[in-house]
């Protein structure tokens, strides 16, 4: 039997078997692999970097900036567990962590270590405030201050939180992804993508944003109303990008399946 990708031997869709696929078949899925590994491991890392640098409003709903790409991740591991299943999901999901730690551990480390000599700090290093600034941490700055100071003490709390609710929500999202798509036999693509993204959503806000805001909460810095006002902006947000991301879902299984040669009804278990 010939190996080449056009060979007739070859044609139509041939379930996922990485013993026994041919080499160039092999490296296809593995190359598809490492762009959605990519773009899940990228999006995480900029939610990490952004967090909660700044609070945008799209439309009516108050954001933080670094929810922006992180809806990416969720289409990400319904791709790799539609083709690739469960186990390839959650080694991502676990990667995933690994990178959250890598973060916040440079983060930290760069906290540390001592800043060289103010003859040598650029310009942009060393911000002077108009007034004080109170860290989340409860840290109050006055006069001047370190640029990376700042960033670390507003990110370092919600790297922490999304680490947290990056673990509850993608696990939650992989395991209902392959509870609906069992129980559907595999058909109904729609039911498993939003099914699975539109639940651990819900996890994935409620996680973050009450254990990011859950000390200002106790001290009284902010209300109960803004807390929900939060999460509520938060999932609203993810649930309407899960809701859009569902036409980008089915192209990309329409397109990956004869390009992978994968029968994704195939893995029901």
């Amino acid at each position: 039997m010939s190996d080449e990708p056009n060979s007739p031997a070859h044609t139509g869709p041939i379930h996922l078997d990485p013993v026994h696929a041919p080499d160039w078949l092999h490296e296809r899925r593995e190359r598809v692999f490492l762009v959605l590994a990519g773009i899940f491991l990228g999006a995480m890392a900029m939610l990490n970097v952004i967090g909660i640098t700044r609070f945008i409003h799209i439309g009516p709903l108050a954001l933080a900036v670094g929810v922006l790409p992180y809806p990416l991740t969720f289409l990400c591991t319904d791709f790799v567990s539609e083709f690739y299943g469960r186990r390839r999901a959650n080694f991502l999901v676990t990667v995933g962590l690994l990178i959250n730690g890598l973060v916040l551990g440079t983060l930290w480390l760069g906290d540390r270590l001592d800043p060289v000599s103010a003859e040598l700090q650029p310009p942009w290093q060393v911000l002077a405030l108009a007034e004080p600034v109170r860290l989340p941490d409860g840290t109050i700055l006055e006069g001047r201050a370190e640029t990376f100071h700042i960033v670390f003490a507003c990110m370092r709390g919600a790297v922490v939180a999304s680490m947290v609710a990056y673990l509850a929500a993608q696990f939650c999202d992989v395991f209902l992804f392959h509870f609906w798509k069992k129980l559907t036999r595999g058909k109904h693509l729609w039911i498993r993508n939003n099914g699975s993204t539109m639940i651990s959503q819900l996890v994935d806000a409620t996680a973050v944003i009450g254990i990011t805001f859950g000390a200002a909460l106790m001290a009284g810095e902010i209300g109960m109303g803004q807390m929900f006002g939060l999460i509520r902006d938060n999932y609203l947000f993810k649930l309407c990008v899960a809701a859009l991301d569902t036409v980008p879902f089915y192209i990309g299984v329409r397109l990956l399946t004869p390009y992978l040669r994968i029968d994704p009804t195939r893995h029901v278990g």
